[in-house]
């Protein structure tokens, strides 16, 4: 009796020190204080971390918590307290929660800003990061990679956090699966707000990749739900899923130029997810379909213009025997009750089929496996226009059935394809993005394949049991309204709408220190007119914001005169920087560029708008760096001449897949004596999912240049994958090619006139290096 008691009396001590019946909540003021109350934390405490900015403070969250009673990392007031400069946090243990912390203003000094693990030994299992923001903190250079969340071992959670602004390579958030302690992980990532993140100009800038090519076989079941991905626009891959078992389902994906990605892996499931694009990008995306036994199901697609890669649902050709960094073939797919509503080609079979090529590529590079026993059932085509092509195919498709799908066309017939009717159906629009059909008896009841009995509710949740109709919103739904209620993403204490600022108008008169100053002191959006003839400058205008100068009339252009040091220039564009110049005449005195990036720490990329411009005398027009990147470059009814060489955007020569631009125009302007090449834009590598740069060239005139030019090319665009080059003149341009253009890519030429210039010359294939 007595053994028993005391036994009784162990259990219970030892049940309330497991439970820590007192748990304590530590105020700490430094990083003392915080790694003591790290180090002594029992489950149930909570660490708070006081109001203010923690800066360069690097936290190893370790402790024992349980599920009952987990150890919280908290901030005091959630975004009053900042980690800035080199800071990061790495958790691991049992049943720990971060809470409420704010990245801002500077850059992890690890590859990752918050890690599910402290060393390769030691990793979390059970713990949660929450309510928490990584905004815009960013490596100095943007080759320089790191991961913002990187998860390792099982059962950890990423829920309602911002996380937007990475323009630095490597996915925002990353998943790694390399030993049995990582696999069988099902890990949750819900209700996040993953904000804009801009172009890189390149590959390896997804949102979230979950594995990689040599994990590619292992079982995941990671959940991707109820997230919003706003313009995610890094590269093709918003979400690239490389391993086996994974579920995204009840996402938003608004305007992302890219799509979600079964890479690799097997048997993952998109389940109710809205694909919302518009009709002014030509790159918004939908669901690209690899390897085998994936179900798509229940999903809108609306106002997609993504071809290929991009289009809104890719089934892709596979790459026989493929090695695991490449292509499978698809097999065993099941698409069915899904949506499009007024997207370009929706449905595109064999993308990336490319047998044509077999004589600049391997054989390891050649797609050639169609896809197999893969079923479209139950889906709807709705376009308020005539698409010619609502279906595309690269290759045979007789791998692919169709059961029960309904096409409404605009009454334009289609009878390609057995399983796919063309019907007149009537849609009533919800918002400005959503539709449903109006009237359920013009379609069919849905067909009944093997395993849809486990498709049990429609896009809103709504029951399919008693009657169940084709396309993602079900005939007995009641949902007369519905909008996107940001409400329900990221933490609650934080607004992801920035302030403001009424841009003012401002009078800049003659002499150096009033420019300089007025270029310093703008705000973002901010005008300076410049009111006198003439400005001396011997050193860079810093453009860091967006700025519009312009000359206060017209008709009686100001003009700057640039006498800087040789190789600097007139306008040094920096991170962030939006330079709008009108109606301006610069000179240089042959030395320095005109417009330049700085040669290091392009932390962001930067956009140029040149108007109405007269520009001369200067070594480049436009001299970009290795690492640079602009958004937007346009030149238009801008004069330049007599310069050295043109605008340089070849600095990326480690063939990898990057570039220096995404988008650049050259409109109605004029090019005389530019000694070298006028234009230089070059991407090199082959890298086949990389849909960029662009660049157009239209009603301009070229006039007595190249005479220096060693390539005798006067328009270099290697590896450019859009090029339009129309209604130009080149007259006395002493070159043998005007430009040497990639035909298999979308590169064109028109109506350009040529008077001893040479030609225009297109290569169907382009070899190039493999970028993996």
């Amino acid at each position: 009796m007595i053994k028993n008691i005391a036994l009784l009396i162990l259990i219970l001590l030892f049940t309330v020190c497991a439970n820590n019946s007192n748990p304590k909540s530590s105020l700490v003021q430094n990083t003392d204080e915080l790694e003591t109350s790290i180090t002594n934390a029992k489950a149930g405490d909570e660490i708070v971390l006081a109001n203010g900015v923690w800066k360069d403070v690097q936290i190893y969250f370790i402790g024992k918590g349980t599920k009952e009673n987990p150890i919280i990392l908290k901030a005091e007031t959630p975004g009053k307290v900042t980690l800035e400069g080199q800071s990061f946090i790495k958790i691991s243990g049992e049943h720990l929660i971060v809470d409420g912390l704010y990245f801002k203003n500077g850059y992890t000094p690890s590859n990752t800003v918050i890690e599910f693990r402290t060393s390769k030994r030691n990793i979390a299992n059970n713990c949660i990061v929450r309510n928490c923001v990584i905004e815009d903190y960013v490596q100095p250079n943007r080759y320089n990679p790191d991961h913002w969340v990187t998860f390792w071992g099982r059962n950890n959670q990423l829920d309602h956090c911002y996380i937007a602004g990475k323009f630095n390579q490597g996915p925002t958030v990353r998943v790694n699966l390399s030993g049995n302690q990582h696999i069988y992980n099902y890990h949750q990532i819900t209700n996040n707000h993953f904000g804009p993140r801009p172009r890189k100009g390149g590959p390896k800038a997804e949102t979230i990749q979950i594995g990689d090519s040599y994990t590619s076989m292992t079982p995941s079941y990671l959940n991707v739900s109820n997230n919003f991905f706003e313009r995610c626009n890094g590269e093709v891959e918003v979400i690239s899923s490389k391993t086996n078992f994974n579920k995204f389902n009840n996402n938003v994906f608004f305007e992302c130029e890219g799509s979600l990605v079964f890479r690799h892996g097997n048997y993952c499931m998109a389940d109710g997810n809205f694909f919302i694009g518009n009709k002014d990008s030509q790159f918004n995306g939908g669901i690209r379909v690899i390897n085998t036994g994936h179900w798509v199901t229940n999903n809108y697609f609306y106002m997609l213009k993504g071809d290929e890669f991009r289009s809104a649902l890719a089934v892709m050709n596979g790459i026989p025997k493929s090695p695991l960094n490449r292509y499978n073939q698809v097999t065993d797919v099941v698409v069915a009750h899904n949506t499009w509503v007024d997207c370009a080609s929706p449905w595109q079979f064999s993308v990336g089929a490319n047998m044509n090529k077999k004589d600049v590529l391997p054989a390891r590079e050649i797609r050639s496996a169609r896809p197999l026993r893969t079923l479209l059932a139950n889906n709807i085509i709705y376009n308020s226009e005539a698409d010619e092509t609502p279906i595309k195919a690269y290759d045979k498709v007789t791998g692919v059935s169709f059961k029960n799908n309904v096409i409404d066309n605009q009454n334009s017939a289609f009878t390609e394809y057995d399983g796919i009717a063309t019907k007149s159906i009537k849609m009533q629009k919800i918002n400005d993005w959503l539709f449903a059909p109006a009237e359920y008896q013009t379609l069919n009841s849905a067909y009944a394949g093997f395993g849809f009995e486990d498709i049990k509710k429609d896009i809103f949740g709504n029951s399919r049991k008693d009657e169940n109709s084709i396309g993602a919103i079900n005939k007995n739904n009641q949902t007369k309204t519905f909008d996107i209620d940001r409400s329900k993403y990221g933490p609650g204490w934080y607004s992801s709408e920035k302030p403001k600022n009424t841009p003012r108008t401002i009078s800049v008169s003659a002499g150096k220190e009033a420019l300089l100053n007025a270029v310093s002191q703008a705000k973002n959006g901010d005008v300076l007119e410049l009111i006198d003839g003439e400005y001396n400058l011997d050193q860079p205008l810093k453009i860091s914001k967006r700025i519009i100068i312009r000359s206060k009339n017209e008709n009686k252009k100001s003009q700057i005169n640039f006498s800087g040091s040789k190789n600097s220039p007139a306008f040094e564009m920096n991170p962030k920087g939006n330079l709008i110049l009108k109606d301006i005449l610069l000179i240089g005195n042959n030395d320095q560029f005109a417009f330049a990036s700085l040669e290091k720490n392009m932390s962001f990329g930067y956009n140029l708008n040149v108007m109405s411009s007269q520009i001369s005398g200067f070594k480049n027009i436009l001299k970009a760096y290795r690492g640079s990147f602009a958004d937007t470059i346009l030149f238009s009814h801008t004069d330049f001449r007599n310069c050295l060489g043109g605008i340089e955007l070849a600095a990326e020569t480690d063939d990898k897949g990057d570039y220096n631009a995404e988008f650049v125009f050259i409109e109605n302007c004029t090019f005389e004596n530019i000694q070298t090449d006028v234009i230089n834009f070059y991407r090199g590598g082959y890298d086949e999912s990389t849909i960029g740069g662009n660049l157009t060239i239209t009603g301009s005139k070229f006039k007595n240049c190249g005479a220096q030019e060693k390539s005798k090319i006067l328009l270099k665009t290697r590896g450019i994958i859009n090029v339009e080059i129309s209604n130009n003149s080149f007259e006395n341009n002493p070159v043998k090619l005007i430009a040497l253009l990639w035909g298999e890519k979308n590169n064109h030429h028109s109506e350009n006139t040529k008077i001893n210039s040479g030609i225009i010359r297109v290569d169907h294939y382009l070899k190039q290096k493999l970028v993996y």
